[in-house]
């Protein structure tokens, strides 16, 4: 776990065991620098998972090796991009192997940049190895942060940097460095999830002044992807076999906004909701003040599909820090949890708070503590407070010390495991629908999956086990055991 949220990306990992080179100018990012004695074919670091239901890969296949970092966003344009080629891509586990090495990297706090720098000079390091050297291209954030420009003089190894503001056009700029044949560059998504699941990216950007985020500074303004491509998007993921959905965005409340004619989220839901196949669909990132009466009457009245999880970041609760903050529901963020429960009593509810933010105090802590014991939610996540150059926070005076960040991380996530433990011994002995997401790494016979109120990657799972169950089957279990964050359930 890390800030609360179960981490279980499969593209999320790269070494940590041994040291990594790098150039002075990094250092500003506290990256240390590499050993070597590692061959260009080891597997330190692994590749982006492709789901075998979703690609062809004939002969002629394009051979590529992608990590991608970061959140589900950047998942969706990994995704996009590497089907977007013109042509099939295979997986490959080695980077010796490929002809395209693709990294999609996180820009968005510290940490972030940190992981990212490491899983870009690893690749510079083990490709220098190779006697035929892919084309490394890097993507995302942390070029949309810091600018491709700079990151060339300092890293001119890469072959291609991808800019976030080029988004529309990373297919044809990947697809002219690697000379692929006429007519490459056409739109297509190569699933990385399996037959559960699958993100789908309905906006850009943010319309959000938040004090302490960088996003809009990287991905701009709030840019709705047109409800047409949306529905043709989905339509092809349940094709595949998808059963859930997952909406994201920086604000999925806000999808619509900017498009003609003023659409709503209601409109894009409608849509997604006629379409055949779907067996989940899950709202994540809703902006407190975007959870709005019509929204929940909505989800109460639309029933099936539309599950009563709701992903609201709510960020603190104490109405002096969300001031500072530049959050809506200042005066008191019991207004919209009420709003939640009055229309969905039975509504599984997600949020993320900031601990260490400047200027929070430990009577603010306190008042916070007191929120979570109250409000019980189903699942949360604390993240201690960066400051980010740029932001509007990294300037406040009262910056709190690291070790009280962290110290407040701690207990705050102490307190949320005792509830959730409470929250999932009480689901024990009921039958629910598990979806099964993949089997078991070590154990014949066991799978992970989820029941409804647990999001892919970010909450906890359901282990499962029994007649029926596979990847991608909805199956309905007992639910036979619990611990702070997991089920155990038998079809």
């Amino acid at each position: 776990m890390y800030g609360g949220f179960i981490l279980k990306h499969p593209f999320k990992t790269f070494c940590r065991s041994k040291p990594l080179l790098c150039r002075f100018p990094f250092s500003r990012w506290g990256v240390p620098a590499p050993c070597a004695g590692r061959g260009p074919d080891d597997k330190r670091a692994r590749a982006l998972y492709y789901a075998a239901m979703s690609i062809h890969t004939p002969t002629k296949a394009l051979p590529v090796w992608s990590l991608s970092l970061g959140c589900p966003k950047n998942r969706v344009d990994s995704e996009r991009l590497l089907g977007s080629l013109g042509l099939p891509v295979k997986s490959v586990s080695q980077m010796g192997r490929a002809r395209l090495v693709f990294i999609n990297t996180c820009g968005f706090i510290a940490p972030a940049v940190r992981e990212s720098v490491r899983a870009v000079l690893d690749a510079v390091n083990r490709l220098a190895r190779c006697k035929n050297k892919p084309l490394l291209a890097v993507a995302g954030c942390m070029v949309g942060r810091y600018g491709a420009e700079e990151l060339a003089r300092e890293l001119p190894e890469v072959d291609l940097w991808l800019p976030t503001g080029d988004l529309a056009d990373w297919p044809a700029m990947l697809a002219r460095a690697l000379n692929l044949p006429e007519g490459a560059g056409s739109g297509g998504r190569l699933l990385s999830t399996g037959p559960s699941y699958a993100w789908l990216k309905i906006g850009e950007g943010c319309r959000h002044n938040c004090a302490f985020c960088t996003i809009p500074s990287i991905r701009g303004g709030l840019r709705s992807e047109p409800m047409p491509g949306l529905l043709a998007e989905a339509r092809g993921l349940l094709e595949q076999g998808v059963r859930e959905l997952v909406l994201v965005a920086q604000d999925v409340t806000a999808w619509g906004g900017d498009l003609a004619g003023k659409k709503s989220l209601l409109h894009l839901l409608e849509g997604l909701l006629g379409l055949d196949g779907l067996a989940w669909l899950r709202l994540l990132y809703l902006y407190p003040s975007g959870v709005t009466p019509e929204l929940l009457r909505f989800m109460k009245e639309s029933g099936g599909p539309l599950l009563p999880y709701l992903d609201i970041p709510l960020q603190h609760a104490h109405p002096e820090v969300l001031a500072r903050m530049g959050r809506p529901f200042a005066g008191d963020p019991r207004r919209v949890l009420d709003r939640v429960r009055d229309a969905l009593p039975e509504a599984a509810v997600r949020t993320t708070f900031i601990v260490g933010y400047p200027g929070e105090s430990e009577a603010h802590f306190d008042s916070l503590c007191r929120f979570v014991e109250e409000s019980r939610f189903q699942n949360l996540g604390v993240f201690a407070y960066q400051a980010e150059e740029g932001t509007k926070a990294a300037e406040l005076p009262d910056q709190v010390p690291e070790e009280s960040k962290e110290r407040r991380r701690a207990t705050l996530m102490e307190i949320q495991a005792g509830i959730s433990e409470s929250l999932l011994a009480e689901r024990v002995g009921q039958r629910l629908p598990v979806l099964v997401d993949a089997p078991h790494p070590e154990w014949p016979g066991l799978h992970s999956g989820r029941v409804w109120f647990q999001a892919p990657e970010v909450d906890g799972m359901t282990y499962v086990s029994g007649p029926g169950v596979a990847p991608g089957a909805l199956v309905e279990c007992d639910i036979v055991e619990n611990t702070e964050y997991d089920l155990t359930a038998l079809a």
